[in-house]
Formats: structure tokens, sequence, C-alpha cells
């Protein structure tokens, strides 16, 4: 009993060791090295001294990092929940068809998602191109006028939002169309029995049903949302006038261009705790509201 104990443990550990290996070398030492990091004055590549909380204390003088703060909480305010409730309308509609014309539509919602972020960026520079974009003549039919919108404070985290929206949504009408074929048929048939309106089936049977999966989206959305950096990088650069300037971009600043290595590391520290406690909170929310 012994030796088939030893040996079980054995083939456990022996499973283990590739994931508990790769989470330490990729993600455990970067993060502990990070935080370390954090407290020294070291450039990106080399040792620095350490100066303690100086980092964080200097975090709370910088005008630049309340701003990029601001605009990470205000881009995460025009995607998470517009996201969640446009995927759930699509995936509403898309299970509705049937057969080939379902997978198609399916298809043609989720062909953004496996694009990469260059490619969708591009894409949608050229239509919103300010002389040449197929879009502006939009803009100019309802404003009287064609927008540069990557060049307008006012227009350009709205159009930022838009194009993310656009990218990866189909991956959540994805989930919601899983979710959706995991509630049993009988619940409707009998709900149809008793009378109940469509509204009524949504509201009494879909949605309690569907709501693991909408926190679930929820809160994968806001972690997704706050790391936002691809599309702002390549759209604006974080401008006009730090507009669109958000936190990841700030680290890349200060780490790849000003050689601040301490101080970046700083900035990802901070971020790091908000997108934990404010998604722990998130989920906690969404689960005790599920639970009612």
């Amino acid at each position: 009993m012994i030796t088939n104990r030893r040996r079980d443990v054995a083939v456990a550990m022996s499973l283990i060791a590739p994931f508990v290996v790769t989470f330490a070398l990729v993600f455990l030492y970067p993060t502990v090295r990070m935080v370390l990091l954090s407290f020294t004055d070291a450039p990106l590549i080399g040792n620095g001294h350490w100066i303690g909380l100086e980092n964080f204390k200097r975090l709370m003088s910088d005008r630049l990092f309340f701003t990029s703060l601001k605009n990470n909480g205000y881009f995460v305010l025009l995607t998470v929940v517009p996201t969640t409730a446009l995927a759930l309308a699509i995936a509403l509609t898309i299970n509705r068809l049937k057969g080939a014309l379902q997978a198609l539509v399916l298809a043609l919602f989720f062909l953004p998602y496996i694009l990469p972020v260059s490619v969708v960026t591009e894409i949608w520079m050229w239509m919103l191109d300010f002389q040449f974009g197929i879009i502006q003549p939009l803009f100019a039919s309802l404003y009287g006028k064609s927008i540069p919108v990557f060049k307008n404070p006012y227009w350009v985290m709205p159009t930022v939002a838009a194009v993310t929206i656009w990218w990866t949504n189909g991956f959540n009408v994805l989930l919601f169309i899983a979710g959706l074929r995991n509630i049993p048929q009988d619940f409707y048939e009998a709900a149809s029995l008793d009378g109940a309106t469509r509204w009524q089936m949504f509201r009494r049977v879909t949605w309690p049903l569907l709501w693991p999966v909408t926190a679930l989206i929820l809160t994968l959305q806001l972690i997704l949302q706050l790391k936002i950096f691809d599309q702002v990088y390549l759209m604006s650069k974080g401008g006009p006038f730090n507009s669109s300037y958000v936190l990841l971009l700030m680290v890349y600043r200060e780490a790849f261009q000003l050689n601040h290595g301490g101080y970046a590391s700083a900035i990802a520290v901070v971020l790091f705790v908000v997108i934990m406690v404010v998604s722990v909170l998130q989920f906690q929310l969404l689960r005790s509201r599920g639970q009612k």
C-alpha cells in the first residue's frame, strides 16, 4: 500500500511538474522580479539602488499617471457592459437561426476575433481616414463635416472602444451561444404551456440560467480592457493631448523609451493590484447577484 501510494504521488508530481515549472518561469519569477524592481531606481536592464517607496510616492504626484488611470476607467465603461450586452443580443438572434445559416452568421461574427491586432487597426484606420475613409461620408452627412477621430480628444477613446468591441465580441457571442445551448428546452416548453410571452421566458428562464456565463464574460472583459495597450498604441499613440493615454502605454514609455525600469515596474505593480482588486470585487458582486 505504501509503495502504491508513493508511486501514485510520483506519477501525479510528474504530470503537474511541467505546468509548475512553466508557471514559475513565465509568471511567478517575472512577477516577483517586477515587484522587487519597483522598490529600486534600476534601469530597464541592470541593477539599481534600493529606494523603498519613492517610486510609489512619485506616482502620487504624477499627473500623467492619474490621467492614464482615468482613461483606463473610461475605456472600461465604454467597453465591458456594452460589449456584453451586444454579444447577448447577437447570440439570442443567432440562436433562433437554424442549420447552415446559423453557422454562417456565427462564423461572420467570429471572424474578426481571429485577426491580429495590427490588421484590425490597419483596417479601421483606413476606413476612418480623414481624407479617404469610407466612413467619413457618414460623419459628413450626420455632422456636416468630416471628423479626424484620432486627432479629436472627444472621439478617440470611443472610436478605439468601438474597434475593440468589433474585434473581440465574437468570442463573447460564442460563449453565450454555448450557454444558451445548455439550457434544457423543457423549461421553455413548460413556460409556453403556462402562457408565458417571449419576454417572460427571457426574464424568468433564459436570463437566470445564463447568468453564470454573463458573470464570466463581464469578469474576463474587465480584466482584458484594463490591460488595453495594442489598439491605443497603434491608433493614437496616447494622443491627442493624452486623451487616450493608458497605464500600459505609460509603462512602455518609462521602460523602453526613458529607461526607467524601477518606475515602470511601480506603475505595473499598481495596475496589477487594480486589476486584481477590481476583478475580485466584481466577481463577488456578480456571484452574490446570481445567488439571489
